[in-house]
Formats: C-alpha cells, sequence, structure tokens
C-alpha cells in the first residue's frame, strides 16, 4: 500500500505562509528572470491563467485582476519542503521523495484507519508549516497519484468527486461499485505515465476514462503500444510495478545552465558566471557521490534578439583524471571558456555540463602522476558543510566573485520575496 503526500500549489502556498494577505488572491509564482508562469493559485487558474503563459500576456490580458506576481524563491520552497518531508516521514516506515512538493510513503505494516491516520499527519503538516496538501492512498504507486488528484479535485470542485474523498482519498477501501464510479469519472489523462500522445491514441480507439484504462488487456497495451503503458495498466488493475525507491538513481549527467538577467559582454562577467554553475553542478556530484571525467561548457546569444549578431558554441574537455573537486573542474571550464569566448557579443546564457559520471570507488590511479591525496576531498566536504548550514554562497571559489556583490549575470527576480527561513535578515518579525 502507498500514499502520495502531495503540497497545494506549493511555491504559491510557501508564499502565504508569510503572507498572509495572498490569501484568497489570485497569485502566481514566475520562472527564471520572471518569464512565465511556474505556479498558480486557485484563483488564478479561475481566471484562466495557464502553465507556462508569459507574464508580459498575463499583465495585458488581466489588468483589472489585482493578480499578484512573484519571483521564484528557490531556497525558501527547497527549505518548506525539506520541513514538509520531514513530517510526511511519519505516515510510513518508507518514504521517497518524488519532487519538491510531491513525497510517496510506503504503508506495508501499517495498521487501524489509512484515512484517519493520513489526515492527522495532513492537519500536522498545516499547522505546523502551514501548507495545505492532498494525500492519496493505492495499492499501487499509480492508484496513490491517481487518488492525490481525485483528493484534490474533490476539495477544490465540489461535485466532481464524492464530498468523503476530499483532502484525502483511500481508493483500497472503495467498494468495487463505488471505485468504477470514481475512475469512470476520470479521465484517462490523469494518469501517472499517460502522456498526451498516448492518450490521443487510446481516445481514438475508445479508451476514455481511468475505468476503460484498468480493464484494458496488459498484452494488448503491450503490444500495440508498450511496455510502459503494460506498466500503467497492471498498476490500475493493483498490481504493483513500480519499484519503490528509498533514493533516487545517481543522474547520467549533471547540469548547470542559466539565461542572464541582461546581456553579458565582457569575458571577466562570463567567467564568474561558469565558475558559480561548475560549483553548483559539482555539489550534486558530490551528494550522490560521484566524479566526472568531462566537462561541457557553452555560451550563446539570445534568438530573440535579432538586431544582434549570434553566436553559439560549446566545447567539451576532458578531465585528467574523474574528480569531484570544485576547484579542478572549475579550473577546466574557465580554461574551455576561453577557448571558445568571442568579443563583440551580447551573451544571453552559459551553462556547464559534468559528463562521464561514474563512483567514486572507481579510481583510475594509472593516469596520476602522484599518489592522490585526501586534502582536497577533504576540503570540498568542509566548503559543502559550511555551504549547507550557512546557506548557498557562504564559501565559494575566487573566480566566482564575491556572493553579496551586484552580478551582471543573475537572474532577473524583480519581484521575489525575502528568505524567510534560511537568512537571519530576512526573519520575519511578529508585532503583538
Amino acid at each position: 500500500m502507498y500514499a502520495l503526500v502531495d503540497g497545494n500549489n506549493f511555491y504559491v502556498s510557501c508564499e502565504r505562509v508569510f503572507r498572509p494577505s495572498l490569501l484568497g488572491r489570485p497569485v502566481i509564482v514566475l520562472s527564471n528572470n520572471d518569464g512565465c508562469a511556474i505556479a498558480r493559485s486557485n484563483e488564478a487558474k479561475a481566471l484562466g491563467i495557464t502553465m507556462g503563459e508569459p507574464w508580459f500576456q498575463i499583465q495585458s490580458k488581466y489588468r483589472d485582476e489585482g493578480i499578484v506576481a512573484l519571483s521564484a524563491n528557490f531556497t525558501l520552497y527547497g527549505d518548506m519542503s525539506n520541513r514538509m518531508m520531514s513530517i510526511a516521514a511519519g505516515l510510513g516506515p518508507e518514504q521517497e521523495i518524488y519532487s519538491i512538493d510531491e513525497s510517496f510513503i510506503g504503508l506495508a505494516g501499517v495498521r487501524g484507519n489509512l484515512v484517519k491516520r493520513a489526515g492527522g499527519v495532513r492537519e500536522r503538516i498545516l499547522q505546523w508549516i502551514g501548507v495545505p496538501c492532498g494525500i492519496g492512498i493505492g495499492p499501487t504507486k499509480t492508484l496513490a497519484k491517481l487518488a492525490n488528484h481525485i483528493s484534490k479535485s474533490a476539495d477544490r470542485k465540489p461535485g466532481s468527486y464524492p464530498a468523503e474523498l476530499a483532502r484525502v482519498c483511500n481508493l483500497a477501501a472503495l467498494p468495487a461499485a463505488d471505485l468504477d464510479a470514481v475512475l469512470q469519472a476520470t479521465d484517462l489523462g490523469e494518469i501517472w505515465g499517460i502522456g498526451r500522445r498516448i492518450a490521443a491514441q487510446l481516445r481514438e480507439v475508445g479508451v476514455l476514462t481511468a475505468l476503460d484504462v484498468a480493464r484494458m488487456d496488459p498484452v494488448v497495451a503491450r503490444r500495440r503500444w508498450s511496455v510502459v503503458l503494460e506498466r500503467t495498466v497492471r498498476e490500475m488493475q493493483g498490481q504493483a510495478c513500480i519499484a519503490f525507491e528509498d533514493s533516487p538513481a545517481p543522474k547520467k549527467e549533471i547540469a548547470c545552465t542559466r539565461s542572464f538577467g541582461g546581456a553579458i559582454t565582457e569575458l571577466e562577467d562570463l567567467v564568474e558566471a561558469v565558475t558559480e554553475f561548475a560549483s553548483r553542478a559539482c555539489e550534486k556530484l558530490r551528494k550522490q557521490n560521484g566524479q566526472a571525467g568531462q566537462v561541457l561548457v557553452f555560451i550563446h546569444t539570445s534568438a530573440f534578439r535579432v538586431e544582434d549578431k549570434q553566436y553559439s558554441k560549446s566545447i567539451t574537455v576532458p578531465l585528467r583524471r574523474p574528480t569531484a573537486d570544485s576547484g579542478l573542474i572549475a579550473s577546466s571550464v574557465v580554461r574551455a571558456l576561453h577557448a571558445i569566448y568571442r568579443p563583440g557579443f551580447r551573451y544571453a546564457k552559459a551553462g556547464v555540463m559534468l559528463l562521464d559520471l561514474q563512483d567514486t570507488s572507481v579510481e583510475q590511479h594509472e593516469l596520476d602522476l602522484d599518489e592522490p591525496s585526501d586534502d582536497r576531498s577533504r576540503l570540498m566536504g568542509a566548503m559543502d558543510a559550511i555551504n549547507d548550514r550557512y546557506g548557498r554562497g557562504a564559501l565559494t571559489l575566487a573566480s566566482a566573485g564575491t556572493a553579496g556583490a551586484a552580478r551582471k549575470w543573475t537572474m532577473r527576480q524583480e519581484l521575489k520575496t525575502p528568505d524567510y527561513t534560511t537568512r537571519w535578515t530576512d526573519l520575519p518579525c511578529a508585532r503583538a
């Protein structure tokens, strides 16, 4: 048995915790450089604002609707996510964090009324950190995710599903006839694992609802479509096919790329940017206990600025030996940047990708002129520990510039709220 705990409109909910005045108002959170909507409150959804809609279009279409737009504050959202996940873990003995706002909980061996237990955890999350969430329960991960959708829809759109399924929905506890009715009322596009292309093909052959999918022959699903659809059908029928993972699988490549807040022309500014990107990528690499054998660097201008001269270039550099050392990788990245940089262009984006990843247990001392030292690995560990404790950027490589100084290459975040939970200077004050 599985449960899926999912924060409602998570980014917006995090902002509302510290700004209660936003409750009941249409709120959107914008992507990097305040480009488009990546989170919407229920009020914003009711106005017709779609996911990914550009901010400039929203401004012109909904000029008189009192929309509140905020720049994404990922530092705040990440910290709030950690707090929510730690509370959600109390629901069962196993946890798999699926995304920043979603967590699968394994309920094997948990006794008693699961709906009551899940409701208690939900109320605890709401009371302790202020984020509302929906919880879906099912015998498979696919059914648990579908149950979560039903719990949110029943709460947000009264009449779409039975009221008793709102906020916490346990599909496994429903009588067969009631379960069929709920699945019949659910479009197949809401099923985890069925994308738009497959959904369109299924509709062409008369498969329209979640109940239709659950009644498909798995063998036919595999023969006519794919093994992925067969797995989804079996999961909808209550047969667990998707393994529970305590920790995510190591990534095969790690990238850190950003569009700049404004055009960059100077090499010095680009050096700061790619050094910062390399440092962040290396942090992720060390967290998965990996090391990189190659690094790719790219820079390019904006294709949307037709009046500018266009330039795009990338280069892949093999490292002397696989490493996760931020200093060694940043040195290679900077040398690569010097090779591809051309003056006279207005650069809009740059990025660093770590390639040829492998576990640190794989050693290649034959490439070393000298025996490798543990001093550098201890240095990287100390650097990560300081940044974890005092916040990202507390300790940086010299070529990344000063974290607190104004950087020309940073993202445009004109509507960003304070880092309420991770920075002493931004700690909110309560006045009585």
